[in-house]
């Protein structure tokens, strides 16, 4: 078993990548704040007690057309159910963790993180290994949402507005990997990008990410197996030693 100090450097290393995502979407972010009326003080401020992209993007949208603070609260709050699950799921996912830094590691779940932990075997998805990816990603979100506070005034509208393609981008790459071997969760991934694609046509886009998301989460709770890429890691170390 590794020590806790070398789990947490990998999972710093896993996390790199989001880096490359999460720094110009959150400077886009921090822009549209900005456009919004926010000061340099509030943009950072809700990057680093909030940590949700979509939702502080959500916000700021609906603050600058003049939208109550109880319906802000209320949109966010619904755009962010998804997290119960994912949380939930790294939290099932964890052995051995005590309550608070289960807290902890709830707070630093983003879709990018998640993807990145519950499709990690399950000998190395230890907190240390979580804490490291969450140190990388939540750095990152707010080192973009400073730069763009700071900047807003020197980007043109079309480079801001070609910064959030990037998170795309990023997320397809991260997930990738975590699918080889494993066809039910390729399965399910293609299931819920078509779920998502179809209610999209039909409703509004927030609407059906967090239909898609929940009701495919709930089939992959009994249909996926994320221990199915175990086995091969266990004959790796087998053959190391």
């Amino acid at each position: 078993m590794e020590s806790k100090g070398k789990q947490f450097l990998y999972g710093m290393r896993a996390g790199l990548p989001v880096v490359l995502g999460y720094i110009p979407v959150g400077i886009a972010y921090a822009i549209m704040a900005r456009q919004a009326g926010f000061t340099v003080l509030e943009t950072c401020g809700m990057s680093l007690l909030v940590y949700a992209g979509a939702a502080e993007m959500m916000a700021v949208g609906m603050y600058a057309q003049g939208a109550a603070i109880i319906t802000i609260i209320i949109t966010t709050f619904i755009l962010n159910l998804r997290h119960i699950i994912m949380s939930t799921c790294v939290n099932n996912k964890l052995k051995n963790v005590r309550t608070a830094p289960r807290l902890l590691a709830a707070f630093g779940i983003t879709d990018e993180a998640f993807a990145l932990f519950t499709t990690t075997p399950q000998k190395q998805a230890t907190f240390p290994y979580l804490l490291g990816i969450a140190l990388v990603t939540y750095s990152s979100w707010n080192i973009g949402s400073l730069i763009g506070a700071l900047a807003s005034d020197l980007l043109p509208p079309l480079v801001t507005a070609s910064l959030g393609v990037s998170l795309y981008a990023m997320f397809i790459g991260l997930l990738l990997p975590g699918l080889r071997g494993n066809a039910r969760l390729l399965v399910l991934v293609i299931v819920t990008a078509a779920m998502n694609t179809v209610l999209s046509q039909f409703i509004d886009g927030s609407w059906a990410l967090i239909i898609s998301t929940l009701v495919c989460a709930g089939i992959g709770v009994f249909f996926v197996d994320l221990k199915d890429d175990e086995p091969s890691a266990e004959k790796e170390d087998g053959d190391e030693k």
